[in-house]
Formats: C-alpha cells, sequence, structure tokens
C-alpha cells in the first residue's frame, strides 16, 4: 500500500483539475443569478478558462523541468488552491474571471504537465500502467461525476461551496506532497524560452478561441460575431492566425536548437512514432468524449426536461465502468499490447455509441440507455489506460515534462474541437431537417416557413418543445398549425441528436488508421523499481 501513497496524491489532484469544469457547466443558470449577468457572460468566463489553460500547458510542463517536478506540482496546487478561494468568495464576474479563469488556468497548466511526468517517474513495468490508468479513469469520472455534483449543490447549497471544498483538498494535498518522489534532475537546469512562451501561448490560445467561439460567432457566415473579416466571420481567421504564430513557434524552436539553446519544446519529440500515434489518440479520445458529453446531456436536459442532478444520475454508469475498465487494463497487457487493447477499446465505443443511437427517442428507456452508457464507460476506461502510459514511456526521463505538456495540450484541443464540432453539426441538422420538414407540413402555412427561414438564417441555438411552443403563442400563430410546428421541431429534434451521435461514431472509426504506430509488446511483470 505503501509505494501507492503518490498515486493517491497525483489521482486526487487529477479528479479536482477535470471536476469543477463540469460543475461549472450545469451551474451557469445559478451563475447568471448570482451575478446579475447574462448566460453569454458566463460562457465567456468559461471559455477563458480552457483558453488559459491550453495556451500555458507546454510551457507549464517546461517550468517543470527549469524547477524541478514536484515543486512544479507544488507551486501549480498552491496557485490552483488561490484561485480556487478566489472563486468561492467572488462578490463580481470580474473577480470570478480572475479567479476561475485565470488564476486557476495558470495552476493547472503547472499542476497537470508535472503530474504526468511524476507517475511514469515514480512508477516503472506495470505499476506504471496501473497508475496511468488509474489517472485516466479518475480524468473520466471527474467529467462524468462533475454534473452530478455540480446539479445536487447547486440545487440544494450553492456553487461556491465547490470551489470552498477545493481549497481544502489542495491543503491536504500540501501536506502530501512529501509522498511523491522527486526524480533525479538534470547538472544544469534548462533555461526558459520567453519568446517562445509567447508564441506557442498566442499560437494555442487563437486556434482553441476560434474553436470554441465557432458555435457564436459562425465558421463562415457570421452569426454573433464582435467583429468581421471581410464580411465573414472571424473564427477561421482566429484559427489561422493561430496556425501562423505555431509555425514561426517551430520555425523559432528549431533556431534555437540549431544555435545549442534550450528550446522550450524539441519538435524533434513529435519524430518517435509511438508518443504522435498516442498524442493523436488522446485528441481523438477527447474529441468523442467531450463530443457525446455535449449532446448527450442536451438530450437529458432538453428533450426529456430532467434538471442537472437528474442528468447527472444517468450519466453516472459512465464514470463508474471508465474507473474499473481503466483499472483492469493494465491487467490485459499481460495478453495483448497497447495497440491491441486501444482497438479494441474502439470497437468497444463504436458499438455503445451504435446502442446509444437506438435509445435516442422522444421517451427515455431508462434501462437500455443506462447500459449503453456503462458500455461506453468501458471502450473509454480502455483507450484511458494505454494513451498516457504510452505517451511517457515513448520518451527518456529528462523530456517527460515536455511530453506532458504536449499530452494535456492534445487532450484540451480534443475537448475544444469535440464541444465545437459536434455542436456545430447538430445545429445543421436540427435546422435543415426542421426547415424540411415544415416545407412537406401543408398544415403550417406560407408566412411561418418564412419567418422560420429568417429565423434560422440568423442562427438558433437547441431550444426546448416549450421554448418553441411559447414563441408561436407570441407570433399569434393559431393553435392547430402551432401544435403541427412544435410537433416537426421535436422530430428535427431526435434527427439532429442522432446526426451528431453519428458523426462521433464515424470520428471513433476515422482514430483506427493511427493506431497503427502504437506499441504492441505486451507489458512483462511487475517490476520491482516503483516506489518505496
Amino acid at each position: 500500500m505503501r509505494r501507492w501513497k503518490a498515486l493517491m496524491v497525483l489521482g486526487t489532484a487529477q479528479f479536482l483539475m477535470v471536476l469543477d469544469t463540469a460543475v461549472m457547466n450545469v451551474s451557469i443558470s445559478a451563475l447568471v443569478d448570482d451575478f446579475d449577468t447574462d448566460v453569454t457572460a458566463i460562457q465567456a468566463v468559461i471559455t477563458l478558462y480552457t483558453l488559459v489553460m491550453a495556451a500555458f500547458m507546454i510551457t507549464g510542463g517546461k517550468i517543470g523541468d527549469i524547477v524541478g517536478r514536484r515543486r512544479a506540482f507544488t507551486l501549480g496546487l498552491c496557485v490552483y488552491g488561490l484561485g480556487s478561494g478566489l472563486t468561492a468568495l467572488a462578490p463580481e464576474l470580474w473577480v470570478l474571471t480572475v479567479g476561475w479563469s485565470i488564476i486557476e488556468g495558470l495552476g493547472a497548466a503547472l499542476v497537470l504537465p508535472a503530474l504526468a511526468a511524476l507517475v511514469a517517474g515514480a512508477y516503472q513495468g506495470r505499476e506504471r500502467a496501473v497508475a496511468y490508468g488509474v489517472i485516466g479513469g479518475l480524468a473520466g469520472a471527474g467529467i462524468a461525476i462533475g454534473p452530478l455534483l455540480g446539479g445536487w449543490v447547486t440545487t440544494y447549497l450553492t456553487w461556491r461551496v465547490v470551489f470552498a471544498g477545493e481549497v481544502v483538498i489542495v491543503v491536504v494535498l500540501l501536506c502530501l506532497v512529501g509522498w511523491v518522489t522527486e526524480p533525479p534532475r538534470p547538472a544544469r537546469a534548462p533555461r526558459l524560452d520567453g519568446i517562445g512562451a509567447a508564441l506557442s501561448a498566442l499560437g494555442l490560445g487563437c486556434v482553441v478561441l476560434g474553436i470554441l467561439q465557432s458555435s457564436t460567432w459562425g465558421w463562415l457566415r457570421p452569426k454573433d460575431p464582435p467583429f468581421t473579416v471581410f464580411g465573414f466571420a472571424p473564427t477561421l481567421f482566429a484559427v489561422a492566425a493561430g496556425g501562423l504564430l505555431l509555425w514561426l513557434f517551430r520555425v523559432w524552436e528549431r533556431r534555437r536548437e540549431e544555435r545549442g539553446e534550450d528550446p522550450l519544446v524539441s519538435f524533434a519529440l513529435l519524430g518517435v512514432p509511438p508518443l504522435r500515434a498516442g498524442l493523436t489518440m488522446l485528441l481523438g479520445q477527447n474529441l468523442v468524449l467531450l463530443g457525446l458529453f455535449f449532446v448527450i446531456p442536451l438530450y437529458l436536459q432538453i428533450v426529456q426536461g430532467l434538471n442537472a442532478f437528474e442528468t447527472g444520475l444517468r450519466l453516472l454508469p459512465v464514470s463508474v465502468t471508465m474507473f474499473f475498465s481503466a483499472l483492469s487494463g493494465p491487467f490485459l497487457s499481460k495478453l495483448a499490447g497497447p495497440r491491441t487493447i486501444v482497438r479494441i477499446g474502439l470497437l468497444v465505443l463504436l458499438a455503445a455509441i451504435l446502442w446509444l443511437l437506438s435509445t435516442i427517442r422522444p421517451d427515455l428507456h431508462e434501462a437500455s440507455f443506462a447500459w449503453a452508457m456503462a458500455l461506453l464507460g468501458i471502450g473509454m476506461g480502455l483507450l484511458a489506460s494505454q494513451l498516457g502510459n504510452v505517451v511517457q514511456s515513448s520518451v527518456e526521463e529528462s523530456r517527460r515534462s515536455e511530453a506532458g505538456g504536449l499530452q494535456y495540450t492534445a487532450q484540451n484541443l480534443g475537448s475544444s474541437l469535440g464541444t465545437a464540432l459536434i455542436g456545430s453539426l447538430l445545429i445543421v441538422a436540427l435546422s435543415s431537417v426542421f426547415v424540411r420538414q415544415i416545407e412537406q407540413n401543408p398544415a403550417i402555412s406560407d408566412a411561418v416557413r418564412q419567418q422560420t427561414g429568417v429565423v434560422i438564417e440568423g442562427g438558433i441555438s437547441f431550444l426546448s418543445t416549450d421554448q418553441v411552443r411559447a414563441a408561436t403563442a407570441q407570433a399569434g400563430v393559431p393553435k392547430a398549425e402551432a401544435d403541427a410546428y412544435v410537433a416537426e421541431y421535436a422530430d428535427a429534434q431526435i434527427a439532429g441528436l442522432k446526426a451528431a451521435i453519428l458523426a462521433v461514431g464515424a470520428i471513433t472509426l476515422a482514430c483506427f488508421p493511427f493506431t497503427r504506430r502504437l506499441p504492441d509488446e505486451r507489458m512483462a511483470g511487475v517490476s520491482a523499481s516503483g516506489p518505496s
């Protein structure tokens, strides 16, 4: 038991980093009321947190190499705890933004790369695989449990309790951080590349900002952007600007290496096939997971009318099976290599997605939905049990913080893409099906069809049937016509949700070719070189 003390600290930190984002997402209504603001402002706060974390993840990994990984982990926890305390006490929206979006985001950017490297340094062989299985399982559990905890706390207490509790947990972790062993440090600590850090932060920030705001700004045709570029939405321009900055970052890093100076990240790492495959699969895993976790709560809350707590309960099977599946992955490593286990996980994921498709209907079939979610957790757990270990085992000890920064950058990009792409596809499918159906329904007048086209042209969101019915009443639509209109919208909701889930299934299939470079050697017995 003594050798797993480090994992208790590191696993708790991983769970904490994931939990409060999920809590914040289900607390939007309460935050709007508390700060007397609108949903757009709160969503901007949530977007900024993701931006800060993604932008500084690579820099955070390098700081771990400079000051030591355990020290970076400890410093990150202090920053994160400070941000949580400020968030819990925030009297104004700008204080919430500083505390949660900026300070907590910077803390997470220090903690996560160091955490990945510390796990690799503390465990060897099958013990390392078990440790990464636990870390991956806890990350998935945090995503699934967050809505349940957030829904309960928001309904019966206040969202501030979660952040106050995080401060307590951070204090406990700081008291126990001595359980984590500090890997040997190089004789000469590398220097921080300030220009590289700025270029990577700005580049990643622009890419993630463009992706996350695509549903608000529009991809090409402007919806509600703060400005336009030659009459187009700024989304693709932001992504392109980020791509240009990242290209300049790569050129700058190569120049530093040629001059014998320390780069922020060595791009030679991306030439390591198992590392490159592991990073690609992590991006794909998070794209699938966050895409589904965008669609499924909409189905449960908007279509079925469940509250945040009831939605969290329906998501609980994912967290349970994902955690135990992630734990079982290392034992499967005795029988098969990571490539085979990841491919099995993708097949299980595909089966779960197809099962889930059959449960998306106007009436919720509780048992079938729960089993589909449980199967989804098993597939995700198998992937989580392997990919972190593959990434860290692909590099030498001195490169693990850099690999950790790349690892969590890939996961952040996958999460952003999952939410943005699947969300955009859902709205496109909903709009196209709805327009087609009302065009074919003789009970709906030309005037209503024309007005619907105008509204859709300006951009729509995923509304409930009650909201649509209220809009028809406000517009003075006769009851019989309104009933037909709402019925067609309800059918379009289901069709849009199914199209989005089917797209996630297609992405899962597209991940298979990228498994080719994953290692396929079976794991040997337990190493005796784990921590004491």
